[in-house]
Order: structure tokens, then sequence, then C-alpha cells
């Protein structure tokens, strides 16, 4: 008799383990994809600020290039 109660005491324990491990795997499974959500939209910002910083330079690269910009001001302070 004591036999079968050890048995069901072992096999409500590996069953008590078994819940505890899918609950853990269900855990990590679930912080996952919210790294992973997380990553995606970090890799969307990114390239939102890459383009956001191309447009800029092509605009800085094109006011350097008109003369009359830098030019004004240039006389502006030798009058004064």
């Amino acid at each position: 008799m004591n036999t079968d109660m050890d048995v069901d005491a072992e096999n409500q324990m590996e069953l008590e383990e078994k819940t505890r491990l899918i609950n853990q795997v269900l855990e990590l499974q679930h912080t996952l994809e919210d790294l992973s959500a997380r990553v995606d939209a970090v890799k969307e910002g990114n390239l939102k600020l890459k383009s956001e910083n191309q447009v800029l330079g092509q605009y800085i690269e094109y006011l350097m290039s008109v003369p009359s910009v830098f030019q004004t001001t240039d006389m502006k302070s030798k009058r004064e």
C-alpha cells in the first residue's frame, strides 16, 4: 500500500514539475515576442531617422552650394 502512495506522490510531483516548466516556457515565449516587437519598433524608428538625416544632409549641402546665402551674411558684417 505504501508503494501505491509513493507512486502517486511521485506522479503528482512530476506533473507539478511539468506544469511549472510549461508555464515557464510560455512566459519566456511571451517575453521573446515582446522583445521582438520592441526590436522591430526600434528598427523602424532607426530607418525613419536615417531617412530624415539624409534629407537634412542634402538640404545642408544645397545651402552650402548656394553662395548668395553666405555671401550676404559676410557682406553685411564687413559693412558694419
